[in-house]
């Protein structure tokens, strides 16, 4: 039997003092906007991965609280997990080039077809948008002793 292979990426919703969601829009998925995020590197905890690409993305620093789903691409054998996030420092900032557009937007049930036209995406953003508890999620580091360096 052969060893799995999966992609893990990560993506975080952040919202500002208004209730407006920062969303982006990169060059090669333009027709939708949707939550910050990307892959994680080989041994990257999750939580200092979205912390890493949602800074990439976006110039912002935010501090994840929470994971509020996890989700399966079974063709291309992704698995995604979601965070909910605190804003901690910076000013919406393109950093990257395949990043086409970074703002907030003031986004609900009614209005979330106009932006994000992927159905994946949009039931994650408003899983994300919906939650009230969150998936407790730890870190650990094994070598010789159990050492829990993370834990949300």
């Amino acid at each position: 039997m052969e060893n799995p292979k999966h992609i893990i990426s990560v993506s975080a919703l952040m919202m500002n003092e208004k209730d407006e969601v920062l969303l982006v829009r990169t060059h090669w998925r333009s027709d939708t906007w949707e939550m910050p995020g990307g892959d994680v590197e080989l041994g990257e905890p999750l939580d200092k991965a979205v912390c890493r690409e949602f800074l990439e993305e976006t110039g912002i620093v935010i501090r994840p609280v929470g994971i509020t789903g996890v989700y399966f691409n079974a063709t291309k054998h992704v698995i995604s997990v979601v965070f909910k996030a605190e804003y901690v420092s910076g000013e919406i900032e393109i950093q990257q080039e395949e990043i086409k557009e970074a703002k907030f937007i003031d986004l609900n049930e009614s209005n979330i077809d106009e932006y994000i036209t992927r159905p994946q995406q949009k039931s994650r953003t408003l899983d994300a948008m919906k939650a009230k508890c969150f998936v407790p999620s730890e870190t650990w580091e094994v070598n010789p002793t159990y050492n829990l360096l993370t834990r949300l």
